[in-house]
């Protein structure tokens, strides 16, 4: 479970994500780049396109240009660049949404846009338009380009519309991805020889993963950057709901093939399933809720620098302490510490020295006093102790802790030596005493063993 750092307000975005986030999208930049150079590089260069792989030419030049158009304006696009190299990255958006949609008008109005004139094509290829790409390819480009161009657009309805268009881009290349998945070759209708190519595929994936990262810095999916428990949810079952619909289709196919189970058996199983894993998954979203409520609650008692409770949650469990003793019958006492000349610590050594000495402070208390005793910080250089303690138990108590400070001050490595100044009050069961009564009383106990030591008497 993701921990929260209360010095971070919620609504930011986890600055270590986004550093790592930052490294997928300068991969996704780096391969798809890699793709298109090649394939650029064959298609004019034939004696090159000699040494790739088969099947290179599936992507057409003009995709492998529109893919390293949409690649450099993302890359660009980030704001380590200078502005007038993220201008330049919205001018190569538009550039790579012009070439989609040109493909597009060619196949819409069965014209011809000259671009045959400028890229090379496969004469031998089988397919009735070798010289262009598939037009969901075309579709892919136009909607990635004009992703790219609104990624840094500001205002309420421009964010909007660069959501909803990322959102369409995402669709598409779900589809053209389960498409493939599920060998549904005659995509919008057109024969199996315009199908999109497995580098196109895979660069579409990436930049699209890119641009969604991109667009979640700002709009609607910023959610999943942020450090609240929504933002931790969204991150964990966002990809399982995307891919579990594709995982049923397919169980579904193989079964229904292998005639096993009929279609009415394999749809029963299926949905049962299918329940069977949201009911898991609602088990999961309570667990994961009821241990950030846990957790955030937590957080709101304890003090951050030392981890004892704060005074709120010193005085709410010390309470609770208090009513079961006095319901039980037994004696109860609270202390109160007092860290001698924290002040001229921090004047003199600094004050990563001063709450270093508190931190000890801290350490101290923890090994003198039981697990079942409450300890707060309840102040600045104020530390509280509540517990069953009976009248004699509490000296004791008491010199346990002066007597674990001097073996610490004695040994070495500790800049400033640590005393205290300790009060103390026991209450019975008979007196039916408030702890704030007890806090008062053990706070002017606590003075005046002070009073004592600077006069000489302790």
């Amino acid at each position: 479970m993701p921990k929260l750092n209360p010095r971070l307000s919620i609504g930011e975005s986890d600055p270590e994500l986004l550093r790592k986030l930052a490294m997928v999208k300068r991969c996704c930049f780096l391969v798809v780049s890699g793709i298109a150079v090649l394939t650029l590089l064959g298609w004019y260069l034939p004696v090159l396109g000699k040494f790739l792989p088969n099947g290179w030419r599936l992507m057409t030049a003009e995709t492998a240009l529109g893919m390293l158009l949409s690649a450099f304006s993302l890359e660009f696009s980030e704001n380590r660049y200078s502005l007038r190299i993220r201008r330049m990255s919205r001018l190569l958006a538009v550039l790579a949404a012009l070439l989609g949609m040109a493909i597009l008008g060619e196949y819409a109005f069965h014209i011809a846009a000259g671009l045959e004139r400028v890229f090379p094509f496969d004469p031998n290829s089988t397919s009735p338009w070798p010289d262009r790409p598939s037009p969901q390819t075309a579709s892919g480009l136009a909607l990635l380009g004009i992703t790219i161009a609104l990624i840094r657009v500001r205002g309420r309805i421009a964010v909007r519309i660069a959501d909803l268009v990322t959102i369409c881009l995402g669709l598409l290349v779900l589809v053209l991805a389960s498409g493939e998945v599920f060998g549904a070759m005659q995509i919008f209708g057109l024969s199996a020889v315009t199908r999109t190519s497995p580098q196109t595929l895979l660069s579409f994936v990436l930049l699209t993963i890119a641009a969604f990262l991109r667009r979640a810095e700002r709009g609607v999916f910023s959610i999943f950057l942020g450090r609240g428990i929504a933002s931790g949810i969204a991150r964990i079952l966002g990809p399982v709901i995307l891919i579990l619909p594709f995982l049923r289709e397919i169980a579904r196919q193989r079964m229904v093939r292998s005639q096993i189970f009929s279609e009415h058996y394999a749809t029963a199983i299926l949905a049962s399933l299918g329940a069977a894993v949201s009911f898991v998954f609602l088990m999961f979203l309570v667990w994961y809720i009821k241990g950030m409520e846990a957790e955030i609650n937590d957080l709101s008692l304890r003090d951050e620098l030392t981890g004892l409770y704060n005074l709120r949650g010193f005085k709410i469990l010390a309470d609770q302490a208090l009513r079961l003793a006095q319901r039980s019958q037994v004696p109860f006492s609270v202390l109160f510490v007092d860290l001698d000349n924290l002040k001229q610590i921090n004047d003199i050594h600094g004050h990563g020295v001063g709450s270093a000495a508190l931190s000890e402070t801290a350490e101290l208390l923890r090994e003198t006093f039981r697990e079942t005793d409450v300890l707060g910080r309840v102040g600045g250089d104020e530390f509280a102790v509540a517990g069953r303690f009976s009248g004699p138990a509490v000296p004791i108590a008491v010199q346990r802790l002066r007597r674990a400070s001097a073996e610490r001050n004695s040994s070495a490595g500790h800049e400033v030596a640590l005393s205290f100044s300790i009060g103390q009050v026991t209450s019975t069961p008979a007196e039916h005493e408030s702890l704030d009564a007890l806090l008062a009383k053990a706070d002017k106990s606590m003075y005046e063993d002070k009073r004592r030591k600077k006069s000489g008497l302790a």
